[in-house]
């Protein structure tokens, strides 16, 4: 969390990719589903994680390394248990 209170590097209201790496067993994951100030649980460790980097969704700087068939678990995510569905649904 910054000065400001914010808990991750954007601050924007849409979708963006998102960094990961669990403080607690240093596992590290990637998301295009991840929102400003929403955090997601570490699989491991079972806490909630910020990311350390985010960035719009087109151009992940070539390290995209995320599987579109791959499915978004909505246990673990944040947005997705505050919206009651899954985050990355095409309303946004």
């Amino acid at each position: 969390m910054d000065a400001t209170g914010n808990k991750t590097p954007y601050q924007g209201p849409a979708r963006c990719f998102g960094e990961y790496r669990c403080p607690k067993c240093n596992r590290t994951w990637m998301s295009g589903n991840s929102w400003a100030n929403t955090g997601q649980q570490c699989t491991r460790c079972e806490i909630v994680v910020y990311p350390h980097k985010q960035r719009a969704l087109e151009k992940p700087d070539g390290l995209d390394k995320s599987d579109p068939t791959k499915k978004h678990p909505q246990e673990l995510c944040q947005k997705c248990q505050s919206l009651g569905y899954f985050c990355g649904r095409k309303q946004w």
